[in-house]
């Protein structure tokens, strides 16, 4: 009796909230209509598909014609749909209410344009905690696919995952299946018969086993070499070509079905767990490369049943690997609060959109990915949660303004929230005071969305061999084309040289003191000698408050390095806010307390993220009664006897101009980070500094006075 095994395919197509129009086309000509035509071609293949939110929306919109082909493979039942939360979050991150909700909308869009009611899940990075079955069984979900890393860590073997399991919170049941990674590692990159031979070795007399393969459909022409792989040669269409050849021992099916007929292989109930390179990104630079170098040394050895109880890190811990996306989180949360109070009307469900899309999951973590280190990605989800922010607030006094002073990132600190209908202030107190976001309502943009640079695991890998590239042995050495996690490629010739990093975070309104042999370029690569202890240090606050001015006075005394010895310093910036005035203010005192005269460079250190990379003609710096001579908001330069800088971005609607009571010297650079992507590694734009610097020459006793101006447009 000739053995039977079914194949379970779930392909996931997702293009992240805030993309780059261009690079949904793309993707479109190479992976998903390709995809679309080739299952067309093969009508016996029967496999599973889930579109995120944002892709389905892009389509519906640029490319409905696809849409009304995949309506049709569903009709014909070649395609089972799957749901997922719509704007495609990261389920844990987000509130619970939120994810039921997004998870329903998403659902009956998926009814109203396919007519079918979907059954299964796909889970955004496949990032699980144990209470999820609960709010899956509250949105109605029968399945999940899984990564077969999850199951190993309960101790279940690999041959014991070729079927589903059922697990439960407080009794609420939902059915996981597991994508196995031998054909997530194959398809398609090794020969068709190898996958074949994998099939048949795990086939079984009563044909009850399934094998399922759930992964990126990008992977099928998106990802590097991919296009030419799986469609110029032809890989893809050998493959379902050999499915349909051997379908009286490999049935293709659809995971839902399964389900619903087959018998369960047990109950399981799994950690927090993600795929495997997911929770090794999670992990601290220096931790991820121990591990990464340790699980690589046990594949070599052979060493799998050791490297089943291998895991790395807890996905949630990006929130700490990264003060930027805590940040940016924690604002998302606030947000919700905002949007959930509002009454249940279509302005409510319009900012419920706006929230959702602010959730979506790509700028809240780093990996191959480029995720939290993509600037217009990181934009366009504060771009989202402010405009439901502001639809929050629509009807609230015009000219109010608040504060709040309160631990907001959950870090044990207390900061402070200073609002009005034209901006949004967050100062970190514990922080040098910085302004680390800075919302330009009006525009619907937070000006302060900039990265520091700090060490990634991939670093060692470039600073070692800059010119050259790694592999590992995840991919058979026979195939004709790499995974994207397949070691490190880079996109610049001798990156290396651009690496450099921050001993503090790149916010707003820092103040420093510099040593006098101080130069730009060192100051830019974070490598010059600071003479203060003001940057990174606590301050302390003070509001005031009237109908016509919000003031918050901003205070350290603290040291600065003269002549050999620490000297007492008095340094006040009082930030006013006008009443839904696009301006800011900020008043600066320094005062010496020492019984010593004291000389000193002050500088106020401004980072702003305008989208400017690759010298975007549109992101400019105007500098009056001075030539530019490269007017590109990422340029370097240096300027005397500045008393105004104008910067901003023409496409965003966006301009800042900054005025100063006494004129100075300015410094300018962008900052760079040397981020992973897909493609490669490469530097990426995440903003551009702005030190504007004056000698100070003062007496015992004796203080400074600057008035700093900055209007929105």
């Amino acid at each position: 009796m000739q053995k039977r095994i079914s194949l379970g395919l779930a392909i996931h197509n997702h293009q992240p909230v805030g993309n780059f129009p261009f690079v949904f086309e793309e993707l479109y000509k190479k992976a998903y209509e390709p995809m679309i035509r080739l299952l067309e071609r093969h009508p016996r293949v029967r496999l599973a598909m889930h579109y995120s939110g944002p892709l389905l929306d892009w389509l519906e919109a640029e490319r409905p014609e696809l849409l009304e082909r995949l309506a049709g493979l569903v009709r014909s039942g070649q395609v089972e749909i799957m749901t997922g939360a719509y704007y495609e979050p990261i389920l844990p991150m987000i509130p619970d209410r939120d994810k039921v909700a997004q998870v329903a909308s998403y659902t009956a869009q998926l009814r109203r344009r396919f007519g079918c009611e979907p059954s299964g899940l796909w889970l955004a990075e496949r990032v699980w905690e144990p209470t999820l079955p609960s709010h899956l069984a509250q949105a109605g979900i029968d399945y999940v696919v899984l990564d077969d890393s999850h199951f190993r860590m309960s101790g279940i073997s690999d041959d014991d995952l070729f079927g589903y399991y059922l697990t439960e919170d407080q009794n609420n049941l939902v059915k996981v299946f597991p994508t196995l990674k031998p054909l997530r590692y194959s398809i398609p990159w090794s020969e068709v018969g190898t996958v074949l031979d994998f099939l048949r070795a795990h086939a079984t007399e009563d044909g009850r086993a399934i094998a399922v393969m759930g992964d990126d459909g990008e992977k099928f022409g998106g990802w590097p070499g991919t296009f030419e792989h799986c469609y110029e040669r032809g890989w893809l269409d050998n493959f379902f070509s050999a499915l349909e050849q051997n379908a009286d021992w490999v049935e293709t099916v659809h995971l839902g079905r399964w389900a619903r007929e087959q018998q369960n292989l047990g109950v399981v109930y799994l950690p927090t767990a993600s795929y495997p390179e997911m929770m090794e990104w999670a992990l601290p630079a220096k931790q991820a490369a121990l591990y990464e170098r340790l699980t690589h040394e046990l594949a070599n050895k052979g060493e799998q049943d050791v490297l089943s109880f291998m895991r790395g890190g807890f996905w949630r811990n990006f929130l700490v690997k990264y003060p930027e996306i805590n940040a940016m989180q924690k604002k998302m949360m606030v947000v919700h609060d905002k949007v959930w109070t509002m009454p249940d009307t279509e302005d409510r469900e319009r900012a419920l959109r706006e929230l959702w899309k602010g959730q979506c999951n790509c700028p809240y973590w780093h990996g191959v990915f480029g995720g939290i280190y993509l600037t217009h990605i990181r934009a366009a989800v504060f771009e989202h949660l402010i405009k439901a922010e502001n639809a929050a607030e629509a009807k609230l006094d015009s000219r109010r303004l608040v504060y709040r002073i309160e631990d907001y990132d959950k870090d044990g600190r207390e900061e402070a929230i200073l609002e009005s209908q034209a901006q949004n202030l967050y100062l970190r107190l514990s922080d040098g005071g910085g302004l680390v976001e800075w919302d330009h309502r009006g525009r619907n943009f937070n000006l302060a969305c900039t990265m520091s640079r700090r060490p990634e695991a991939y670093h060692q890998l470039l600073a070692a061999q800059p010119s050259q590239q790694s592999t590992t042995s995840d991919t058979p050495a026979s195939s004709s084309s790499k995974t994207i996690h397949d070691g490190i490629r880079s996109k610049q010739q001798d990156i290396g040289r651009y690496l450099a990093y921050d001993w503090y975070r790149r916010t707003c309104l820092l103040d420093h003191f510099l040593s006098s042999a101080t130069r730009l370029e060192d100051f830019a690569r974070c490598s010059y000698g600071e003479d203060g202890d003001f940057v990174n240090q606590p301050y302390t606050i003070e509001i005031a408050q009237s109908s016509d001015e919000l003031s918050a006075q901003l205070r350290r005394v603290g040291h600065a390095w003269v002549d050999g010895q620490f000297l007492p310093l008095d340094v006040q910036k009082t930030i006013r806010l006008l009443p839904g005035a696009p301006d800011l203010t900020v008043d600066y005192v320094i005062t010496n307390l020492s019984n010593i005269p004291i000389d000193l460079i002050f500088g106020s250190e401004w980072n702003l993220n305008l989208l400017a990379g690759g010298h975007n003609p549109d992101a400019y710096v105007e500098i009056p009664g001075q030539p530019v001579v490269e007017p590109y908001a990422d340029a370097t330069s240096e300027h005397q006897n500045v008393r105004e800088i104008r910067l901003g971005n023409r496409w965003l609607d966006i301009s800042v101009a900054f005025t100063f009571s006494r004129s100075g010297a300015l410094w300018r650079f962008p900052v760079d980070t040397v981020s992973n992507s897909e493609g490669g590694v490469e530097t990426v734009y995440q903003g551009t500094c702005l030190l504007p610097h004056w000698k100070l020459h003062l007496g015992p006793g004796e203080s400074w006075d600057l008035r700093l101006g900055a209007r929105l447009s």
